[in-house]
């Protein structure tokens, strides 16, 4: 665990801790007992040097003895795959030099060690009754299965209403490349659509995580939801790129800015235009044309070498539209079958673009 970033802690540590798993039977047992707990989710030499007194036991983990431990004063160490309890009992003692919000004695000494040896830290509070996680700097209330389901389902309802927006303006970007009056502005809207529901879907993915068992439903769901954005965005991207460079390392330093955005500036169609270079002289009036990936990706059983050279062979997507079987035949590649194959899926993708659009 100590070597993952705090990030992927902290989201295998909500794993570790979901309705279902041992750990979180044990802490439930131990709420339902009405008693406090303090414990170390990892064992090095920096949490052995933290430990004072108690009992050293080596013995293998489970929920009924993680319980009974917890009924003495004092802190329990687990080994970081959580299969032995190494300590019991022992006292705890961090530099008290390190920043806390906390209050109480158990949760300021949770933080300090969690922050100290980069190890979780799990506090059970016997007066109010809540879990707490702290990972580095992070802090966590671990909710029950039932709040969690509640604001999952109204995450997902609002997941399902933004991707019926997404999938509208996706259609109508469709078409307006088929009739070449795409705007920066057209570009924009859809970047910023995908960019919110992937966002909403990392915020239902957090809820699934820490459901456990209990969010089995919930993750069928969000698969439906969400199949194919990753390769939406990035095919979106490479299409209207400005410098036209597409290489997959840019393509990800990219979506990272769009992910960067705060709400505020996601909110604004410039902001998101120009994180992929738009945005010129006229702002988000300006036309603009596809080089054809997205379109291209849509064409079944089209291998990737392929639709790269047609790409790069005819330019823009409105070449790609006017090219005969025999045009597209001039490309390495590309057979007499499969040229046939592509002209009658970009026509059959046109026609079905009008259509959805003026019908």
């Amino acid at each position: 665990m100590a070597q993952q970033s705090e990030e992927e802690l902290y989201r295998s540590t909500l794993a570790v801790l979901a309705p279902g798993t041992e750990l979180r039977d044990g802490l439930e047992r131990i709420l339902r007992g009405n008693t406090g707990a303090l414990i170390v989710l990892g064992h090095d030499r920096t949490v052995e040097q933290l430990c004072t007194g108690g009992f050293p036991l080596d013995i293998e983990f489970s929920a009924t003895r993680l319980r009974e431990l917890a009924k003495m004063d004092g802190a329990i160490v687990v080994d970081s795959d959580l299969s032995r309890i190494v300590r019991a009992a022992t006292q705890l003692v961090p530099d008290p030099s390190i920043e806390t919000m906390e209050s109480g004695t158990r949760h300021r000494t949770a933080e300090r060690v969690a922050k100290q040896t980069g190890m979780p830290v799990v506090s059970v509070s016997q007066s109010m009754r809540i879990v707490q996680l702290y990972v580095g700097s992070r802090r966590h209330v671990l909710e029950g299965s039932s709040e969690l389901l509640s604001h999952a389902n109204q995450a997902l309802a609002t997941l399902e209403r933004y991707r019926s927006r997404l999938d509208e303006v996706t259609a109508t970007l469709s078409a307006l490349e088929i009739e070449d009056l795409v705007t920066v502005r057209d570009v924009a809207a859809v970047l910023q659509r995908l960019e919110m529901v992937r966002r909403i879907s990392g915020e239902v993915s957090g809820y699934v995580l820490e459901l456990g068992v209990d969010g089995r439903l919930l993750t069928l769901q969000l698969e439906e939801l969400t199949t194919g954005l990753t390769d939406d965005l990035e095919w979106l991207i490479r299409d209207y790129l400005a410098d036209g460079v597409v290489g997959d390392d840019l393509i990800r330093e990219l979506i990272d800015g769009l992910t960067a955005l705060s709400r505020t500036d996601l909110l604004d169609p410039a902001s998101a235009a120009r994180v992929i270079g738009l945005g010129g002289p006229e702002g988000l009036d300006s036309s603009i044309s596809p080089r054809g990936y997205r379109l291209l990706n849509k064409v079944p059983r089209l291998p990737g070498a392929v639709f790269e050279r047609l790409v790069e062979h005819f330019g823009t997507l409105q070449r790609l539209l006017a090219a005969t079987q025999d045009d597209l035949m001039l490309v390495d590649g590309v057979g007499e079958g499969r040229a046939r194959t592509i002209r009658e899926g970009l026509s059959r993708l046109a026609e079905s673009s009008i259509l959805e659009r003026y019908i």
